[in-house]
């Protein structure tokens, strides 16, 4: 009887319970008892009201935007529905890593399902690709393939309350002829095994004795465009696996790359930009000393240099009138301009910061004034980066030349000085990196929002509005740079740390090391790369097994 009325207190505390069926046996009999849950008015109560009341949220992309929205989400009132045509989340930053045999593929990727099956929101997938966005109905249409027949597929149209757009970038070829079918991407885990390959096959073809030294030369020169994480690192790995032993950071890293590169045969070209890739050679023009162009033979070419748009997101940027962009445009709060249900995040937007000014119709400010103008101008980030170059606590520090009784408040900003300043301030403005350091805190922030948002609504946290009264549901995001690493080859590593320390040696490589492994999304696949690592440092690179 106590088991019997603790059942039936649950049932009384938790009406979305809608239907019960109880299986038992008696002497060999059974039993089936069905019972509908009535609410204390009286009214059935079905689970599928409930669902229908909450929010639906749809995501797009299974990136490092879309993975750590989801992974931070915890407000179980909204029904989430996860569309991505990659069912896996890839830990991108070893891509170059997978190259060369330093890592497995298996271990750097985590399935969607196993990421979001343990959490309390109704979070479901779908293997699909968006194509168009409809922000003025609140729908997308997404293709998918129809099993067994690749060619043919099939359109599927998906309401939202909310839009979380997080599908990332392509790879950028400028329109320069010849790079989209001669040159190897690094962007996606295929790419990875496509280099993969193609590195064996160059090998394996220097190999056959019926090839001249001049042939045998082009095949073994390989050539990166791009001298940006993803290229260096791969540089890196590959100079690793063939002699068994960086160049945009910092200054001093750059320099240290430089010399390291040259010392061990690597060949850093600065200073010009590529106009043509033909099938077996790569042509060059100086930006400077004339112009001159040159010709390099090659046998593989990686392209790593810049981010382009996806169609959709450029169908969808001439739908809201942002067609002239070269990516999404979202406020401090990452919602799309002229979208209020519509979040960017990622490589495909980009947060288009207001730039700082002032309005008024005297010659002078009032300090009383001036003070309440700080409350909205410390929301600029340009505004933080200019105060700590200038080695200032904050804009008041900008009327250390005024004259007056401060304790008072009787003393007045000369406006014309102080446009001045701000119009440095403004000279600070620059746009976050394409990085997945940027992504992931954009996931997390938004997260944070959707969470707060029915508390945030009665208790607004953020500045004051420009327009109208009160203030912004939720402060303003804020990227907190945590440092970056290059792998340079032979077990050593450059790293650009918080409070601008840099740091180039072995005992960098371990924390790199230790760094990457707490950022693997499982200890499934911590373990993995681990031991990975651990069959590379005792056996050594065993990219030829893997053909």
């Amino acid at each position: 009887m106590t088991l019997f009325r603790r059942f039936c207190r649950t049932f009384r505390v938790n009406p979305w319970l809608a239907r019960m069926l109880i299986v038992f046996t008696t002497s060999g009999g059974g039993v089936l008892a069905f019972s509908d849950v009535k609410s204390e008015n009286g009214m059935t109560f079905d689970s599928s009201e409930a669902d229908s009341k909450k929010k639906k949220v749809v995501v797009l992309g299974t990136g490092w935007a879309g993975i750590s929205f989801l992974k931070n989400l915890r407000n179980p009132s909204y029904d989430v529905q996860v569309i991505s045509p990659r069912n896996y989340f890839a830990f991108t930053p070893l891509l170059p890593s997978v190259t060369c045999g330093t890592v497995e593929p298996r271990s750097i990727v985590e399935p969607v399902r196993n990421i979001v099956r343990k959490k309390n929101v109704n979070i479901h997938y779908w293997e699909a690709e968006c194509f168009k966005i409809d922000a003025e109905n609140k729908k997308i249409v997404d293709s998918y393939h129809i099993a067994g027949n690749l060619n043919e597929k099939e359109e599927i149209v998906v309401d939202y309350d909310y839009l979380v757009i997080a599908i990332g970038a392509r790879a950028n070829t400028f329109n320069i002829p010849g790079v989209a079918e001669n040159c190897h991407f690094l962007k996606e885990l295929e790419d990875a095994q496509k280099i993969r390959r193609t590195v064996i096959d160059c090998f394996e073809k220097a190999s056959l004795p019926n090839l001249s030294d001049d042939e045998r030369k082009r095949i073994l020169h390989f050539v990166v465009v791009g001298g940006g994480p993803t290229g260096v690192e791969f540089a890196a790995e590959l100079h690793d696996y063939v002699n068994k032993d960086l160049v945009r950071f910092d200054k001093r890293i750059t320099a240290f790359a430089e010399e390291k590169f040259q010392r061990d045969g690597i060949d850093v070209k600065t200073g010009a930009m590529v106009v043509k890739v033909s099938e077996k050679e790569i042509s060059t023009k100086e930006v400077k000393d004339g112009g001159g162009i040159s010709t390099m033979p090659y046998g593989m070419v990686v392209w790593s240099t810049g981010i382009g748009t996806r169609p959709v997101i450029m169908d969808f940027m001439k739908q809201i009138g942002q067609g002239k962009r070269r990516a999404l445009a979202t406020d401090e709060w990452l919602r799309v301009e002229g979208c209020d249900s519509i979040y960017a995040l990622g490589d495909c937007a980009t947060i288009n910061q207001r730039r700082v000014m002032i309005k008024t119709t005297q010659g002078h400010l009032p300090l009383r004034s001036f003070k309440k103008c700080l409350m909205i101008y410390e929301r600029y980030p340009q505004v933080a980066l200019y105060l700590k170059n200038k080695r200032m606590r904050t804009l008041v520090d900008l009327l250390k030349d005024s004259k007056g009784d401060t304790v008072k408040e009787s003393v007045e900003v000369n406006l014309e000085e102080f446009k001045s300043a701000l119009s440095q301030v403004d000279s600070q403005m620059k746009n976050l990196p394409a990085t997945a350091q940027v992504a992931a805190q954009q996931g997390s922030y938004l997260a944070d929002c959707f969470n707060r948002m029915e508390e945030c609504e009665r208790n607004p946290e953020g500045p004051l509005r420009f327009r109208g009264e009160g203030r912004h549901r939720f402060r303003p995001f804020r990227y907190k740079h945590l440092g970056q690493f290059a792998p340079l080859g032979g077990e050593q590593t450059a790293a650009q740390l918080p409070g601008d320390w840099v740091s180039i040696g072995h005992s960098t490589q371990w924390l790199w090391y230790s760094v990457y492994a707490s950022k693997l999304v499982s200890w499934r696949t911590r373990a993995l790369v681990i031991s990975d690592w651990t069959r590379r440092f005792i056996f050594g690179e065993t990219l030829a097994a893997y053909e």
